[in-house]
């Protein structure tokens, strides 16, 4: 083993051991690697003028016209939660379902996938969701467990369903290593993967993801003997007319993406207003307080997705100088079974980073390296987005790091210990990876609608 792989190996060890620590994201994958450069430029085992492409590279990722729709979904997202919307929403669905556990954990996943599609802010509808459903879940004599792992699974929905923040920033990467990839076999003219094609690819599996879910409840929802469910009264005119506002708004800002008739900067910018409109209209005397606290926590959000992403620049970058680039390309090639052997290890190595690690990381520092060689091998683009995506979602849910798992602590009552919450999300991995397989097993899934619209 070369003196490169073996920094590499350490480099790679010593990150991870750092995130273990606790050490913050940010320094753990942007400072280690900067550690190990200078210990490679002694050794000579790296070449220090890389170093110099990491200010173009960093002015790129702040002038990439596509990540600039991030901040602006996430302001979206923020208002619709500071106003208190996605919690009406929740309240409001919760009120007309009654008191079946069943027709209520189906009606909970249903304004779920709504708030999904309408803020993509896992932490925020998590929390929203177990101080808010999460009691009416159990007055209607849903076991807790279930209860807890229906909270958990549903709030990760808005990172499938578009439009999503995760989808903007894969579509970002698997653009760059699908041009890549078509130039290392001759092709230099192929045409960039837009987020258009992957809203429009990740809509089916989403809603598929969704589906399975609500199987599930509908399949193992049980009333418990001692429950003692009361229905909230509501008309069904004043809870209908809470969830008007946000879907025309989610309906907007996604038909106007996937109808060509905005980019999706200026579809996100439109929804970030459109969400400040609804909340002037639901109180107008606390909009302004609204504001100022959604845009303070806007920039704090957007500072973290791009502060974790010019870490990841910085470790792809030291990654590449190391040769590690050379050598997983080296290591897919040699697997069995071509372009789809390598796939099932791109799989199952994010997969398994998905216990420690966060989806920007994953898609920043996985994507660039293992994407063009797949797509080299003919793997399509479209497919391959929508098969990491799905498999993020397990990010959030997979021990003993998934974000989920942690908002849902902060919010639930102190009785639903640990060990309760990690038994009851196992069955909606195991679902999220069959909505994987049935992906995988049928492309078209993923393929067909992008196809039809553009």
């Amino acid at each position: 083993m070369s003196l490169a792989a073996i920094l590499l190996a350490l480099m790679l060890l010593a990150a991870l051991a750092a995130l273990l620590a606790g050490v913050p994201v940010i320094l753990a994958i942007g400072g280690v690697p900067i550690l190990f450069a200078l210990a490679g430029t002694v050794l000579g085992a790296f070449d220090p003028a890389l170093l110099g492409a990491l200010p173009p590279r960093i002015y790129g990722i702040m002038a990439n016209g596509l990540l600039m729709a991030v901040p602006f979904f996430v302001l979206m997202g923020v208002v619709l939660d500071r106003a208190g919307i996605a919690g009406a929403m929740v309240a409001a669905l919760t009120r007309l379902a009654g008191a079946s556990p069943g027709r209520l954990g189906v009606s909970v996943l249903a304004v779920a996938t709504l708030i999904a599609a309408a803020t993509g802010i896992v932490g925020a509808t998590i929390v929203m969701l177990a101080t808010i459903a999460l009691p009416g879940l159990l007055r209607a004599g849903m076991a807790p467990r279930s209860a807890a792992g229906l909270v958990c699974a549903a709030g990760t929905l808005g990172q499938i369903v578009p439009p999503s923040i995760v989808l903007i920033l894969l579509a970002d990467q698997v653009s760059n290593a699908w041009v890549e990839g078509q130039r290392a076999t001759g092709n230099v003219a192929a045409e960039p993967i837009t987020v258009s094609d992957l809203f429009a690819a990740a809509l089916l599996p989403g809603l598929l993801l969704a589906a399975l879910y609500g199987a599930w409840i509908a399949l193992t929802s049980r009333r418990r003997p001692d429950a003692r469910a009361t229905a909230i009264p509501q008309s069904r005119e004043a809870g209908m007319l809470v969830l008007v506002a946000p879907i025309l708004l989610v309906v907007c800002v996604l038909g106007a993406i996937l109808a060509g008739i905005a980019t999706p900067t200026e579809a996100a910018s439109l929804g970030a207003a459109g969400a400040i409109l609804v909340a002037v209209m639901r109180n107008p005397a606390g909009a302004l307080a609204v504001a100022g606290a959604a845009l303070a926590d806007a920039v704090r959000l957007t500072g973290v997705i791009f502060g974790i992403v010019i870490a990841a620049t910085v470790l792809s970058l030291v990654f590449r100088g190391l040769g590690g680039d050379v050598l997983v390309e080296a290591r897919l090639g040699a697997l069995p079974g071509g372009g789809e052997g390598a796939l099932i290890a791109v799989m199952s190595a994010i997969f398994l980073l998905g216990f420690v690690l966060e989806f920007v990381e994953i898609i920043y520092i996985v994507i660039p390296v293992a994407a063009p060689v797949l797509f080299a091998a003919g793997v399509d683009p479209l497919w391959f987005a929508v098969l990491v995506a799905i498999n993020l979602q397990t990010s959030f849910l997979t021990p003993p790091f998934g974000l989920a798992l942690f908002y849902f602590r902060a919010a639930a009552p102190a009785a639903m210990t640990a060990v309760m919450l990690y038994r009851a999300i196992i069955p909606y991995v195991a679902i999220q990876l069959l909505a994987l397989a049935i992906v995988w097993s049928v492309p078209a899934i993923a393929t067909w609608l992008p196809r039809a619209l553009f």
